[in-house]
């Protein structure tokens, strides 16, 4: 019985399972154009390929690496008109590199004045709290 299934496609919840994502998050690639429609069975079900299982692994993929879903879609138009640029990708990549490494940095900053906030705080039981009066500093 499951071969036959997979001769015709993937359900949604099979996908789902086969990929970690959601089944209401791949619905919502399919609504923003990022997954393309599926073929429907003729009681409605949606019926996925294995190229949509490769295509939803991409989006993962991407994802994982914090590529927002506009640069995956402009990912995915390059691919699906055949018309892929490796440049223009590598300059993606660099791009959302270099983006990555300045949150990095402000998370360092971050962590260093929570970390000096909370080395002040005496944890006592007075209503003064220098954390708080660090929140209500005017700069």
């Amino acid at each position: 019985m499951n071969r036959i299934k997979d001769a015709r496609g993937f359900t949604i919840g099979r996908l789902s399972k086969m990929t970690g994502v959601n089944i209401e998050t791949i619905r919502y690639y399919e609504r923003i154009g990022v997954m393309q429609a599926p073929d429907r069975t003729a009681n409605g079900y949606r019926q996925f390929t294995h190229n949509d299982l490769k295509r939803l692994s991409f989006v993962k993929k991407c994802r994982e690496l914090g590529f927002s879903l506009e640069e995956i879609r402009t990912m995915l138009v390059m691919v699906d008109s055949e018309n892929l640029s490796c440049g223009e990708i590598h300059d993606m990549t660099t791009g959302h590199l270099a983006a990555v490494e300045q949150r990095i940095r402000r998370l360092r900053k971050l962590k260093g004045v929570l970390k000096k906030m909370a080395d002040q705080c005496t944890q006592g039981d007075v209503p003064d709290c220098p954390v708080i009066d660090a929140l209500f500093e005017t700069t």
